[in-house]
Protein backbone atom coordinates (compact mmCIF):
# COMPACT_ATOMS: atom_id res chain seq x y z
CA UNK A 1 0.00 0.00 0.00
CA UNK A 2 1.34 3.44 -1.10
CA UNK A 3 2.37 5.76 1.72
CA UNK A 4 -0.28 8.55 0.41
CA UNK A 5 -2.87 5.56 1.03
CA UNK A 6 -1.50 5.10 3.63
CA UNK A 7 -1.39 8.24 4.67
CA UNK A 8 -4.94 9.42 4.40
CA UNK A 9 -6.29 6.30 6.39
CA UNK A 10 -4.15 6.89 9.37
CA UNK A 11 -5.42 10.45 9.33
CA UNK A 12 -8.68 9.75 9.22
CA UNK A 13 -8.59 7.16 12.08
CA UNK A 14 -7.29 9.95 14.00
CA UNK A 15 -9.52 12.21 12.90
CA UNK A 16 -12.21 9.94 14.09
CA UNK A 17 -10.75 9.34 17.45
CA UNK A 18 -10.61 13.48 17.75
CA UNK A 19 -14.24 14.02 17.09
CA UNK A 20 -15.32 11.31 18.81
CA UNK A 21 -13.78 12.18 21.95
CA UNK A 22 -12.92 15.12 22.41
CA UNK A 23 -9.40 14.62 22.83
CA UNK A 24 -7.01 11.75 23.01
CA UNK A 25 -6.99 10.60 19.23
CA UNK A 26 -3.90 12.67 18.74
CA UNK A 27 -1.95 10.24 20.52
CA UNK A 28 -2.41 7.23 17.50
CA UNK A 29 -0.84 10.04 15.58
CA UNK A 30 2.63 9.35 16.30
CA UNK A 31 3.02 5.45 16.41
CA UNK A 32 1.05 5.76 13.16
CA UNK A 33 3.87 7.72 11.33
CA UNK A 34 6.61 5.82 13.06
CA UNK A 35 4.84 2.27 12.19
CA UNK A 36 3.03 2.47 9.08
CA UNK A 37 4.82 5.44 7.91
CA UNK A 38 8.22 4.39 8.64
CA UNK A 39 8.90 8.23 10.25
CA UNK A 40 11.80 7.72 13.02
CA UNK A 41 10.51 8.69 16.64
CA UNK A 42 11.96 12.19 16.02
CA UNK A 43 10.71 12.93 12.85
CA UNK A 44 6.96 11.69 14.01
CA UNK A 45 6.87 13.23 17.47
CA UNK A 46 7.73 16.63 14.97
CA UNK A 47 5.67 16.10 12.33
CA UNK A 48 2.64 15.04 15.20
CA UNK A 49 3.06 18.88 16.56
CA UNK A 50 2.50 20.11 12.93
CA UNK A 51 -0.72 17.56 13.09
CA UNK A 52 -2.31 18.23 16.42
CA UNK A 53 -1.40 22.18 15.75
CA UNK A 54 -3.69 22.37 12.59
CA UNK A 55 -6.57 20.33 13.85
CA UNK A 56 -6.49 22.11 17.29
CA UNK A 57 -6.38 25.31 15.55
CA UNK A 58 -9.15 24.31 13.18
CA UNK A 59 -11.24 22.82 16.32
CA UNK A 60 -10.47 25.75 18.60
CA UNK A 61 -12.44 28.12 15.87
CA UNK A 62 -15.16 26.31 15.33
CA UNK A 63 -15.28 26.25 19.89
CA UNK A 64 -15.01 30.25 19.93
CA UNK A 65 -17.16 31.10 17.50
CA UNK A 66 -19.73 28.82 20.16
CA UNK A 67 -18.26 30.92 23.53
CA UNK A 68 -16.57 27.95 25.22
CA UNK A 69 -13.19 29.44 25.49
CA UNK A 70 -12.20 31.01 28.34
CA UNK A 71 -9.11 33.18 26.95
CA UNK A 72 -7.39 34.61 29.38
CA UNK A 73 -7.55 32.18 31.74
CA UNK A 74 -6.55 29.87 29.31
CA UNK A 75 -3.87 32.35 27.79
CA UNK A 76 -2.60 31.92 31.49
CA UNK A 77 -2.41 28.34 31.81
CA UNK A 78 -0.49 28.23 28.36
CA UNK A 79 1.72 30.67 29.07
CA UNK A 80 3.03 28.58 32.43
CA UNK A 81 3.78 25.40 29.71
CA UNK A 82 5.21 27.71 26.45
CA UNK A 83 8.86 27.55 27.81
CA UNK A 84 8.68 23.56 29.27
CA UNK A 85 7.25 23.07 25.97
CA UNK A 86 9.97 24.43 24.21
CA UNK A 87 13.28 23.13 26.32
CA UNK A 88 11.68 19.65 25.76
CA UNK A 89 11.34 19.93 21.96
CA UNK A 90 14.93 21.49 21.88
CA UNK A 91 15.88 18.51 23.81
CA UNK A 92 13.89 15.74 22.00
CA UNK A 93 15.90 16.15 18.91
CA UNK A 94 19.04 14.65 21.18
CA UNK A 95 17.31 11.71 22.83
CA UNK A 96 17.87 8.37 21.35
CA UNK A 97 15.10 6.67 19.58
CA UNK A 98 14.22 3.78 22.14
CA UNK A 99 13.73 6.63 25.34
CA UNK A 100 11.54 8.45 22.73
CA UNK A 101 9.22 5.15 22.35
CA UNK A 102 9.51 4.22 26.15
CA UNK A 103 8.42 7.35 27.04
CA UNK A 104 5.75 7.62 24.38
CA UNK A 105 3.99 4.21 25.21
CA UNK A 106 4.28 5.02 28.78
CA UNK A 107 1.61 7.91 28.30
CA UNK A 108 -0.42 6.30 26.02
CA UNK A 109 -0.80 3.61 28.79
CA UNK A 110 -1.99 6.07 31.10
CA UNK A 111 -4.27 7.60 28.83
CA UNK A 112 -5.96 4.22 28.01
CA UNK A 113 -6.16 3.60 31.51
CA UNK A 114 -7.79 7.01 32.48
CA UNK A 115 -10.34 6.30 29.58
CA UNK A 116 -11.03 2.89 30.71
CA UNK A 117 -11.60 4.83 34.45
CA UNK A 118 -12.83 8.08 33.93
CA UNK A 119 -12.98 10.30 37.01
CA UNK A 120 -15.29 12.46 35.70
CA UNK A 121 -15.02 15.52 37.44
CA UNK A 122 -17.27 18.68 37.84
CA UNK A 123 -16.61 22.07 37.40
CA UNK A 124 -18.57 24.75 39.16
CA UNK A 125 -17.67 27.43 36.03
CA UNK A 126 -16.55 30.05 38.22
CA UNK A 127 -13.02 29.89 36.01
CA UNK A 128 -11.06 30.54 39.68
CA UNK A 129 -7.18 30.32 38.61
CA UNK A 130 -5.21 28.60 41.64
CA UNK A 131 -2.06 30.34 40.60
CA UNK A 132 0.54 27.33 41.75
CA UNK A 133 -1.60 24.23 40.63
CA UNK A 134 -2.18 26.21 37.44
CA UNK A 135 1.15 27.08 36.65
CA UNK A 136 2.28 23.03 37.54
CA UNK A 137 -0.44 21.54 35.63
CA UNK A 138 0.16 24.07 32.41
CA UNK A 139 4.32 23.34 33.15
CA UNK A 140 3.90 19.75 32.71
CA UNK A 141 1.11 19.71 29.94
CA UNK A 142 3.59 21.85 28.13
CA UNK A 143 6.86 19.56 28.71
CA UNK A 144 4.73 16.70 27.54
CA UNK A 145 4.04 17.81 24.20
CA UNK A 146 7.23 19.40 23.49
CA UNK A 147 8.86 16.09 24.29
CA UNK A 148 6.06 13.77 22.69
CA UNK A 149 4.14 15.69 20.19
CA UNK A 150 0.86 14.93 21.66
CA UNK A 151 -1.77 17.70 22.08
CA UNK A 152 -2.63 15.93 25.81
CA UNK A 153 -6.42 16.78 25.57
CA UNK A 154 -7.03 13.62 27.58
CA UNK A 155 -4.96 15.57 30.24
CA UNK A 156 -5.74 19.19 29.94
CA UNK A 157 -9.52 18.77 29.84
CA UNK A 158 -9.02 17.02 33.08
CA UNK A 159 -7.06 20.07 34.95
CA UNK A 160 -8.63 22.74 33.53
CA UNK A 161 -11.69 21.08 35.27
CA UNK A 162 -10.03 20.33 38.55
CA UNK A 163 -7.60 23.32 39.11
CA UNK A 164 -9.70 26.10 37.40
CA UNK A 165 -13.35 24.66 38.27
CA UNK A 166 -14.15 24.87 34.62
CA UNK A 167 -17.36 23.33 33.35
CA UNK A 168 -16.71 20.71 30.86
CA UNK A 169 -17.51 22.81 27.68
CA UNK A 170 -14.89 25.52 28.19
CA UNK A 171 -12.25 23.13 29.50
CA UNK A 172 -12.60 20.93 26.59
CA UNK A 173 -12.69 24.90 24.14
CA UNK A 174 -9.88 26.08 26.82
CA UNK A 175 -8.08 23.14 26.21
CA UNK A 176 -7.43 23.61 22.08
CA UNK A 177 -6.15 27.04 22.78
CA UNK A 178 -3.22 25.23 25.53
CA UNK A 179 -2.51 22.44 23.31
CA UNK A 180 -1.98 25.30 20.22
CA UNK A 181 0.17 26.83 22.56
CA UNK A 182 1.98 24.70 23.72
CA UNK A 183 2.31 22.74 19.66
CA UNK A 184 3.87 26.41 18.56
CA UNK A 185 6.25 26.73 21.08
CA UNK A 186 7.70 22.85 20.53
CA UNK A 187 7.68 23.60 17.08
CA UNK A 188 9.67 27.05 17.11
CA UNK A 189 12.39 25.32 19.22
CA UNK A 190 12.31 21.94 16.82
CA UNK A 191 12.85 23.93 13.54
CA UNK A 192 16.18 24.35 13.46
CA UNK A 193 17.28 20.98 14.24
CA UNK A 194 18.46 18.22 11.88
CA UNK A 195 14.62 16.58 11.62
CA UNK A 196 13.15 16.61 7.91
CA UNK A 197 9.21 16.77 6.86
CA UNK A 198 7.66 14.73 4.17
CA UNK A 199 4.59 17.44 3.34
CA UNK A 200 3.75 14.62 0.47
CA UNK A 201 2.84 12.68 3.24
CA UNK A 202 2.09 15.05 6.18
CA UNK A 203 -0.38 17.14 4.08
CA UNK A 204 -3.38 14.31 3.10
CA UNK A 205 -2.83 13.01 6.82
CA UNK A 206 -3.94 16.56 8.20
CA UNK A 207 -6.59 16.84 5.70
CA UNK A 208 -8.15 13.68 6.13
CA UNK A 209 -8.18 14.14 10.12
CA UNK A 210 -9.70 17.37 9.74
CA UNK A 211 -12.63 15.42 7.66
CA UNK A 212 -12.86 12.94 10.24
CA UNK A 213 -13.34 15.06 13.07
CA UNK A 214 -16.50 16.05 11.25
CA UNK A 215 -17.61 12.57 10.66
CA UNK A 216 -16.44 11.55 14.43
CA UNK A 217 -18.63 14.13 15.80
CA UNK A 218 -21.54 12.55 14.17
CA UNK A 219 -20.54 8.82 15.22
CA UNK A 220 -20.29 10.30 18.77
CA UNK A 221 -23.97 11.73 18.47
CA UNK A 222 -25.32 7.92 17.78
CA UNK A 223 -22.56 5.53 20.14
CA UNK A 224 -22.42 5.86 23.65
CA UNK A 225 -19.59 8.04 24.77
CA UNK A 226 -18.55 5.64 27.31
CA UNK A 227 -19.08 2.64 24.96
CA UNK A 228 -15.79 4.89 22.36
CA UNK A 229 -13.86 5.21 24.89
CA UNK A 230 -13.44 1.92 26.02
CA UNK A 231 -13.03 0.65 22.25
CA UNK A 232 -10.52 3.02 21.60
CA UNK A 233 -8.38 2.58 24.91
CA UNK A 234 -8.01 -0.65 24.25
CA UNK A 235 -6.69 -0.16 20.92
CA UNK A 236 -4.14 2.47 22.72
CA UNK A 237 -3.25 -0.01 25.38
CA UNK A 238 -2.29 -2.81 21.90
CA UNK A 239 -0.19 0.37 19.88
CA UNK A 240 1.59 0.76 23.43
CA UNK A 241 2.29 -2.58 23.92
CA UNK A 242 3.89 -2.94 20.66
CA UNK A 243 5.83 0.25 21.05
CA UNK A 244 7.15 -1.15 24.07
CA UNK A 245 8.21 -4.55 22.65
CA UNK A 246 9.73 -2.94 20.09
CA UNK A 247 11.27 -0.66 22.30
CA UNK A 248 13.16 -3.07 24.73
CA UNK A 249 13.76 -5.78 21.31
Amino acid sequence: MSALILALVAGAVVGLALGGLGGGGSVLAVPALIYLLGFTPAEATTASLVIVTVISLTALYARARAGNVRWKAGAAFAAAGILPAALAGAAAAHLPQAVLTLAFAAVASVAAFKMLRPSAPTGTGSGAVRPARAAGAGAGLGALTGLLGVGGGFLAVPALVTVLSFEMQAAVGTSLLVITANSLASLATRSGAAVSLDWAVIGPFIATAVLGAWDGKRLAAKVSGPRLQRVFAMVLLAVAAFMLVDAVV
